[in-house]
């Protein structure tokens, strides 16, 4: 099982100069308890936003680059490579960024998202889903409050039809 999980705006927006544009901390901790103890993959870009690999994950950076080195993290240079190395945890999650997202979005099994209800000006986007695959099967609904300065939503899509297949 793949799972894709973001925080996507209004407008698909991701992120500002390689940064997160809003600030939800029930996001930030929900993203924590959900990930955990998983491998989380991501290009080397998201990587080197977050400064450092997240405790109590594995972290797997993907880079064209070959002399790639992250302390306390596995490099690997395609998203296959990095699903392969995911392949003892049962459920790896995909953490961006836009780039690895699209590639990712053809092979997830699970699309787990929190859905920021604004626009705002951005320069990475999250690629377009196609919700014929897709079938919603979980929603929380949140309203601004004084920690969390925007409406959101917690939505969990299953796929619903076939997907490509990556090699084991």
């Amino acid at each position: 099982m793949i799972t894709i999980i973001a925080a996507v705006a209004k407008n698909n927006a991701l992120g500002k100069d390689n940064q997160l544009i809003w600030h939800l901390p029930a996001d930030l901790k929900r993203f924590k308890k959900v990930t955990l103890g998983h491998h989380i993959i991501m290009g080397r870009k998201t990587f080197e936003s977050l400064g450092k690999p997240l405790p109590n994950r594995t972290t797997i950076i993907i880079t064209r680059n070959t002399n790639y080195i992250a302390e306390g993290c596995i490099v690997v240079n395609s998203l296959e490579e990095a699903i392969n190395t995911a392949k003892a945890d049962k459920n790896p999650f995909i953490l961006g960024g836009a780039e690895i997202y699209k590639q990712a979005l053809e092979i997830a099994d699970v699309l787990d998202l929190t859905l920021v209800h604004y626009e705002f000006e951005a320069d990475a986007f999250f690629p377009k889903i196609d919700f014929n695959h897709w079938k919603e099967v979980s929603r929380e609904d949140f309203k601004a409050n004084d920690k969390n300065k925007y409406d959101y939503s917690f939505v969990k899509y299953l796929r619903n039809g076939t997907k490509k297949s990556t090699s084991n």
